[in-house]
């Protein structure tokens, strides 16, 4: 079953493929034609995208998986829980993964989608 891109997912990629390296520019574009195909079922908020590659292009990360984006969450404190990666395959996003290195706070999406804001 694909859903469309929800929110959390659409903030957390756009906090972690930033606006200056030339391979996150080209991922971005691809966000808008994103879909979720499957979430892990667990409830880290870890994404399996589906993409219509006929309407955008490839970043050059050449044609295997690519970490694209890896980037360590800190909570408020300066804990660090666990990290965001972006993956891409053939040039294409393909995944979005929460991982966990805490056994105290929960990992998951929503989290990730706080600790990446920048301090207000």
């Amino acid at each position: 079953m694909t859903e469309s891109l929800p929110d959390d997912v659409a903030d957390v990629l756009d906090l972690v493929l930033n606006t200056d390296d030339p391979v996150h520019v080209a991922l971005r574009r691809q966000v808008p034609q994103l879909s979720v195909q499957s979430r892990c079922t667990c409830g880290c908020g870890t994404a399996y995208f589906e993409l219509n590659t006929d309407e955008v292009k490839p970043a050059s990360t050449g044609p295997g998986t690519f970490v694209a984006a890896d980037v360590q969450l800190f909570t408020e404190t300066g804990e660090r829980p666990g990290e965001v990666l972006v993956f891409a395959q053939g040039g294409y996003l393909s995944w979005l993964e929460i991982c966990s290195w805490s056994d105290d706070l929960e990992v998951n999406l929503a989290a990730a989608r706080r600790w990446l804001q920048p301090p207000s």
